[in-house]
């Protein structure tokens, strides 16, 4: 199934808070995000929908293998190319804001050209 940027945006969303938390709510991803319960419920339902996310009967948030996966690959390209872009001397911010809008719509063969490229910087 195909999902769209705003269902990665949830998906990295809830991994960076479980990275902090061990549990997770609907009421923290719209904190997190600065987005309306509303609108939040509504995209939590489609991920559900979708079997990216689960809930248990207490409301906490959990990723299924596959949105875990997803949120994992997104939050990846999100890290790297934050990292890669402030390298190149761009401000911390701008490389964040940037690294966002690209992380959904670069190809993996180009990624993977940029993550291999940067490995190669580190050596």
């Amino acid at each position: 199934m195909h999902i769209q940027e705003s269902g990665e945006m949830y998906l990295e969303t809830i991994l960076i808070l479980l990275k902090k938390s061990s549990t997770v709510r609907a009421i923290d991803v719209s904190e997190y995000m600065g987005y309306s319960k509303p609108s939040v419920s509504r995209a939590i339902g489609l991920l559900k929908d979708g079997g990216f996310v689960v809930t248990d009967r207490d409301g906490f948030l959990s990723l299924t293998d596959a949105g875990r996966e997803l949120a994992e690959k997104t939050y990846e390209r999100h890290t790297l190319l934050t990292d890669f872009f402030i390298k190149l001397g761009v401000n911390k911010d701008t490389a964040a804001e940037d690294a966002c809008k690209i992380e959904h719509d670069i190809s993996d063969e180009t990624f993977e050209a940029i993550k291999k490229y940067a490995s190669l910087e580190k050596e």
